[in-house]
């Protein structure tokens, strides 16, 4: 498995959103940020829904190419970017996950859960999510979801 660093990804634009500061959610960040990403942060403590509608609209809008999300669980704020159109949230548990949501349902937005999730399996998360690509073959499946 290749980490981003070694996958040479190019620089993307993220927009970052947490209803929560904690040490995770400055892991994550200072992690997009040492790997060269431009990171927007909005919605820095906010409540769950406006942090994850701010962060969905950025994406949609196309003023960010990938979005990351953080709660408690990370199911609220999926939720609310869901509710943006043209995203696709995925509340991401492990990297396997984040890779799958990335090829085959094209996610633009991963949501992690700061209860549960360690500073390493959010790297890891980020690492499968950035640097895997849609596959092709699933776009008619991900045209159903709107």
């Amino acid at each position: 498995m290749l980490s981003m660093g070694d996958a040479r990804m190019a620089e993307v634009r993220i927009a970052f959103g947490t209803d929560e500061r904690t040490a995770l959610t400055d892991d994550v960040h200072a992690t997009l940020v040492q790997r060269g990403h431009d990171v927007v942060v909005v919605g820095d403590g906010d409540p769950w829904p406006d942090v994850g509608r701010a962060v969905g609209e950025l994406v949609a809008g196309g003023h960010a190419e990938r979005g990351v999300v953080c709660c408690w669980t990370g199911t609220g704020v999926s939720m609310a970017a869901n509710k943006v159109a043209g995203v696709r949230a995925a509340l991401c548990t492990d990297a396997e996950t984040a890779r799958g949501a990335r090829r085959w349902n094209d996610a633009n937005v991963v949501a992690l859960g700061l209860r549960l999730t360690t500073a390493t399996v959010a790297t890891e998360i980020l690492d499968a999510f950035l640097a895997t690509e849609a596959d092709p073959d699933e776009r008619a499946q991900v045209a159903k979801l709107g």
